[in-house]
């Protein structure tokens, strides 16, 4: 094994990393001032034990641990097993959310028993859209199939502030800076997805949730006076 990939596989390295982007994150929110709208309904549902899918732009994913309130209900977020996957779920978990690996070599079946389970016993799903490798922006089926066979409602969320960071990543993924404003924004979507959904019907309802996030988050930008970027 190369040292470059000692180094990459690393647990100490790991939790390293793990602690310094949850304390930065915790830093940039309480020096920060936030406002949320939008988030009455699921919060609702949520504390009366009603689980819910959210969605997100994986662009806006590094404030999910703000964005979702897991002191009213369990939230559980799918994740890749990629290396860049396991340190995302490290860092939800640090913040109270639970992680499902979507694992390539994880059977479709045993996936499905787990997402499942999860929701049965009151714990909301939270996806993102677009990852975790894109394009981005463009959505995909995932959060369609969780609520057809959940049978769930679907809200879309997204982040945004007037001062961030953007890394040089597929999505440009963002993170705020220290002492600025910003805002959480949370809609619900208002469509259903039948048992029985052609793939021309599919494709349809994969463009609504699309535009369903894409105003979202655009909002949120307008009102921090940023340009959306992809």
């Amino acid at each position: 094994m190369g040292l470059r990939k000692k180094i990459a596989d690393s647990e100490a390295l790991a939790r390293f990393v793990t602690a310094i982007f949850k304390g930065y994150l915790q830093f940039a929110y309480r020096t920060s001032t936030w406002r949320r709208e939008g988030f009455q309904d699921m919060d609702a549902l949520m504390k009366a034990g009603e689980p819910v899918i959210i969605s997100i732009w994986h662009q806006r994913l590094m404030m999910a641990p703000y964005i979702v309130d897991t002191s009213i209900g369990k939230v559980c977020t799918l994740t890749s097993s990629g290396r860049a996957g396991t340190m995302a779920g490290r860092l939800q978990k640090e913040f109270g959310l639970d992680t499902i690996s979507m694992s390539s070599h994880k059977r479709h079946v045993a996936l499905s028993r787990d997402v499942l389970g999860r929701v049965r016993k009151g714990v909301s799903i939270g996806i993102a859209a677009d990852g975790p490798r894109g394009p981005a922006r463009q959505a995909s089926n995932v959060p369609l199939v969780w609520a057809r066979v959940s049978g769930k409602r679907i809200f879309v969320v997204s982040f945004a502030a007037r001062k961030v960071i953007r890394f040089p990543t597929w999505d440009k993924m963002m993170m705020p800076l220290p002492w600025t404003s910003g805002v959480f924004l949370c809609r619900e979507w208002n469509e259903t997805v039948p048992r029985n959904t052609s793939e021309e019907d599919y494709e349809a309802l994969r463009l609504k949730l699309q535009d369903a996030l894409d105003a979202v988050t655009d909002a949120g930008d307008l009102a921090c006076g940023q340009v959306s970027a992809t």
